[in-house]
């Protein structure tokens, strides 16, 4: 699933796509695929702010498919 949204929006010349998920133990198996395919940590964007219960990643469009 997420390889196709990525592939999405590589068409549509997005420069990146973030995403927000949480920090707690039950989150680890989604955070660790998320690394594993190039996704950062990276600054609150949008209504997310700076919390213990929460981590916003991000990958630049051209690390997403290269």
């Amino acid at each position: 699933m997420v390889d196709y949204l990525l592939s999405v929006a590589v068409d549509r010349h997005y420069e990146q796509a973030s995403l927000e998920t949480g920090t707690m133990d039950a989150f680890a198996p989604a955070r660790l695929p998320y690394q594993q395919m190039g996704f950062r940590p990276s600054a609150p964007y949008g209504e997310y702010t700076k919390n213990p219960h929460s981590v916003c990643m991000t990958i630049a469009m051209r690390a997403a498919h290269s």
